[in-house]
């Protein structure tokens, strides 16, 4: 759902739960550990998960750099 992890994701297990759908997926690799999408409402969640393929999380490689967190897109 294009939903920012940083606003509200919760993280547990070396995973990130999206706070919308719940779907979750390891930090370390981006894959798809749980698809879930949006569980708090039923109806909408199947509709939601016909209409969106599972995948994995874009994973990017990173450095601190001078107190700055760079990421190589």
């Amino acid at each position: 759902m294009k939903w920012p992890l940083s606003w509200g994701g919760k993280i547990k297990d070396g995973c990130v739960t999206c706070p919308l759908h719940q779907t979750t997926h390891c930090i370390s690799d981006g894959s798809l550990v749980e698809w879930a999408p949006f569980p708090l409402f039923p109806p909408y969640g199947r509709l939601v998960g016909s209409m969106v393929s599972k995948k994995d999380l874009g994973i990017f490689e990173t450095r601190l750099e001078d107190g700055f967190v760079q990421v190589l897109i």
